[in-house]
């Protein structure tokens, strides 16, 4: 079976690979990749060349949002043995030997390396491909009925889970999310498990509003400002990364509340309504990525108890990864879109 790809050359030049077999590190294994997710950061590396500073100055293989099967262990013995269903923890955190960071904390390393990354050049390759050679430390266990399919959510629902964190223990509380994209329904499910009063989730789309209603999430409209703004949320999170998602996540927030700021902005000024902030004396926390929840994202999957169902809209074959693209960047129509890499039972 060739070893197809998911390549980005440049801005609007995506191209299905044959990259050959990998060529393992002593430290790595081979993977089967199962599942992929599509990110925003792959939206924007094949729609712009670039995600936020990172700028494509070469091909790079998309991806980090994925689930396989060890089929090379590592040949210094570390990592999982073949056979192993496994989730990817995508982050290498690195210092710069100048800027200092909380050892505690991996995400906030200032020169880590991330899967399918273009910040650094040589760019970190990512694991959109049918076989991967990849760090074995990377590579997390699945527990027995966590299914490939599902697992392929770890990493995003990484993510939320730190951002709902970062807002502290919000059992009992009023939560809201704006933005109800792939992200957002995941903050949304690990808020609804943490033990929130009531969880509500804003979107300008139907469709993601409808997959949240489907899971007893209530959703508002994001155009109705007056609605959001009688809210009055103890903890709200944004996760739509834009600026009128900022202003709305403010106005949500009931007064001495919290707001996670997990969407990341646009580079430079972002014009926020501070004097709101101010006045009602609101925490303001920014959620980047995550760090040692990924275990326990995991076990949340298998067991179920972190629910998401309906987040994975649509599921394409390798061949077909230019058509996953294009669903993946229309809201109105997708949550999560997978890549099928056809993995060989």
């Amino acid at each position: 079976m060739n070893n197809l790809a998911v390549v980005a050359h440049a801005a609007e030049d995506l191209r299905i690979e044959d990259i050959g077999a990998p060529a393992p590190r002593p430290d790595e294994a081979v993977v089967d990749i199962a599942y992929g997710g599509i990110c925003g950061s792959d939206l924007h590396y094949w729609r712009h060349g670039a995600a936020g500073a990172s700028v494509l100055r070469e091909p790079m293989i998309l991806g980090h949002e994925v689930s396989g099967v060890v089929c090379v262990a590592a040949a210094d013995g570390t990592g999982p043995a073949v056979g192993t269903p496994v989730a990817v923890h995508p982050l290498t955190a690195h210092g710069d030997g100048r800027t200092p960071w909380p050892a505690a904390h991996p995400n906030l390393a200032p020169a880590s390396t991330y899967l399918g990354s273009a910040m650094h050049l040589p760019h970190t390759q990512g694991a959109f491909a049918r076989r991967v050679a990849l760090p074995a430390r990377m590579l997390h266990a699945l527990p027995a009925g966590l299914d490939l399919e599902t697992a392929a959510l770890a990493e995003p629902a990484a993510v939320a889970w730190h951002g709902v964190q970062r807002a502290g223990d919000v059992r009992g509380l009023r939560v809201v999310v704006i933005g109800a994209g792939p992200i957002g329904q995941l903050v949304a499910a690990v808020a609804q498990r943490a033990g929130a009063s009531s969880v509500i989730v804003t979107d300008l789309q139907q469709q993601p509003r409808d997959i949240a209603e489907a899971r007893g999430i209530r959703s508002i409209d994001a155009r109705a400002e007056s609605e959001i703004s009688e809210l009055h949320a103890d903890v709200v999170i944004e996760s739509s990364g834009t600026v009128p998602g900022l202003s709305a996540a403010v106005s949500a927030a009931a007064r001495g509340g919290t707001v996670v700021m997990l969407g990341l902005q646009r580079g430079g000024e972002v014009p926020a309504p501070m004097a709101t902030a101010i006045t009602r004396e609101l925490t303001l926390r920014g959620s980047f990525r995550f760090g040692a929840e990924f275990d326990e994202v995991i076990a949340a999957l298998a067991d179920g108890s972190l629910d998401v169902r309906g987040i994975i809209s649509h599921v394409l074959p390798v061949d077909d990864a230019l058509d996953a693209f294009a669903r993946a960047a229309d809201p109105a129509s997708s949550c999560k879109v997978l890549i099928d890499f056809g993995r060989e039972a």
